[in-house]
């Protein structure tokens, strides 16, 4: 069980669509201890938006369904690449039950289409603990 200190001092950390089934499954893969990874496009951070890029050591209030603080996460790894070169080990780490990349890739690649996103474009591969 993860408990958040009132008032939250850090940025949230939010997976998925706020109101959304997928985010109710993301959130419930983190509490469960089974995602411990996630991805995110590039673009989504400065100098593209005003959101600075996460960093190692940096920690964040996990938010819920509907925004809801729920506990504190920690990333403990960032790193930037092509969508193309994520590796099996992190799809996995993601708690999705991906059990291939070519399954991952395909997607992702449908979760970002609206973005035009293609095997070249960048993504942000965060991996994180519950704090």
């Amino acid at each position: 069980m993860c408990i958040v200190q009132e008032p939250a001092p850090f940025r949230p950390y939010q997976l998925g669509f706020v109101r959304t089934d997928l985010r109710r499954r993301l959130v419930d893969a983190v509490l469960r201890g089974e995602k411990t990874a996630t991805a995110s496009l590039r673009q989504q951070y400065e100098p593209y938006t005003t959101d600075p890029l996460p960093r190692a050591g940096e920690q964040f209030v996990l938010v819920g369904y509907a925004d809801e603080p729920l506990c504190t996460v920690e990333v403990t790894d960032v790193s930037v690449l092509p969508i193309a070169d994520v590796e099996l080990q992190f799809a996995i780490d993601e708690g999705e039950g991906y059990t291939s990349i070519a399954d991952w890739h395909s997607a992702h690649l449908r979760y970002w289409a609206a973005d035009s996103v293609t095997e070249r474009t960048l993504v942000v591969c965060e991996r994180f603990h519950v704090v």
